[in-house]
């Protein structure tokens, strides 16, 4: 997994939302699918596990809520935070940013046509010593194109592990 190795990391933890605080998922078939989906993709990769930190608990996900509730179930763990250029740039609007610094590192992949220098200005209100930048191979797989895929009745074999296509089609999800 290339952040995890990019990064140093021991593992990886997917969290999987229960209700996402900024976007509705036409036809979301529930957080328990999408943490059964999760664990597939996941179940062959070393060091990436699935975390339900967020399914279990009621009401909107804020990744400062998530960081303290991992660091209660682990003080000992020294946590980063995994997101896009594209999220990043967004930081200093999101609920309790300076929590979420202070609780972790934000490690920034490249993503999408925004800059190294677009986020630390738009981040300039905050201390960005605790961004990390690291470049990370592209990959143009989005959730949002991998349903649009499914509802057209294209694969999406190629864009994700065998058993997450598997389980979409029995499922008949996003179709």
């Amino acid at each position: 997994m290339e952040a995890r190795e990019a990064l140093g990391l021991d593992v990886v933890r997917l969290v999987v939302a229960a209700v996402p605080p900024h976007k509705e998922v036409p036809g979301d078939p529930g957080v328990e699918v999408r943490l059964e989906l999760c664990a597939l993709a996941a179940a062959q990769e070393p060091g990436l596990e699935v975390s339900r930190v967020e399914a279990d608990r009621p009401g909107p996900s804020y990744t400062a809520d998530t960081l303290r509730a991992l660091l209660d179930e682990a003080p000992q763990d020294e946590l980063t935070f995994i997101v896009g250029g594209d999220q990043a740039l967004g930081l200093s609007g999101w609920h309790e940013p300076e929590t979420v610094l202070s609780l972790a590192h934000i490690a920034v992949a490249g993503r999408g046509d925004v800059s190294r220098d677009e986020i630390l200005h738009r981040c300039a209100d905050l201390d960005v010593s605790r961004l990390e930048f690291f470049a990370m191979p592209r990959l143009d797989v989005s959730s949002t194109d991998l349903r649009a895929r499914v509802r057209e009745g294209r694969p999406i074999r190629h864009l994700v592990p065998a058993a997450v296509a598997d389980r979409v089609g029995e499922l008949g999800l996003y179709a």
